[in-house]
């Protein structure tokens, strides 16, 4: 196998952009037009820098995906989206609501809210860091060769 194999797993890097790339642009060019509630001047300040963040990360997401498996710094920004994706999945199951929209009457009696679903959304790119990282192992091993 060659060093610069790359496994398909690589699509859950793809699959952070998706998750994040929407909230990252409207946040920095028209954060007031997100469907929050009690926006005021220092949470759109907040909001702004919290995008710019994000966006950053989804271009070093992007450059990364290409990369080979075995990269120290493909796997480290793998661990560290793994830890972010779990905190908002947190963050989002424990919040308040905070997005005035609704999935309806009979999603809201089993408490599927817009803030869940971006939590459960969060939370399976943050599971999916995981098996990325696990089934990648084998690349950094072949690398760094026997012990």
């Amino acid at each position: 196998m060659s060093a610069a194999a790359r496994s398909p797993l690589s699509v859950v890097f793809l699959l952070h952009i998706a998750l994040e790339i929407p909230l990252a642009i409207q946040g920095v060019w028209s954060p007031t037009s997100l469907p929050f509630v009690q926006l005021n001047n220092t949470t759109l300040v907040v909001l702004k820098l919290y995008s710019a963040l994000v966006f950053g990360i989804c271009a070093v997401a992007l450059l990364c995906f290409s990369l080979p498996e075995f990269l120290p710094g493909k796997r480290a920004l793998a661990i560290g989206l793994c830890v972010y994706h779990t905190i908002c999945s947190t963050i989002l199951y424990q919040a308040p609501r905070f997005i005035p929209m609704s999935f309806g009457p009979m999603f809201e009696s089993y408490k599927i809210t817009p803030e869940s679903v971006w939590g459960t959304m969060h939370g399976i790119v943050g599971l999916s860091m995981v098996v990325w990282w696990q089934g990648t192992v084998h690349y950094a091993q072949l690398v760094r060769g026997p012990q």
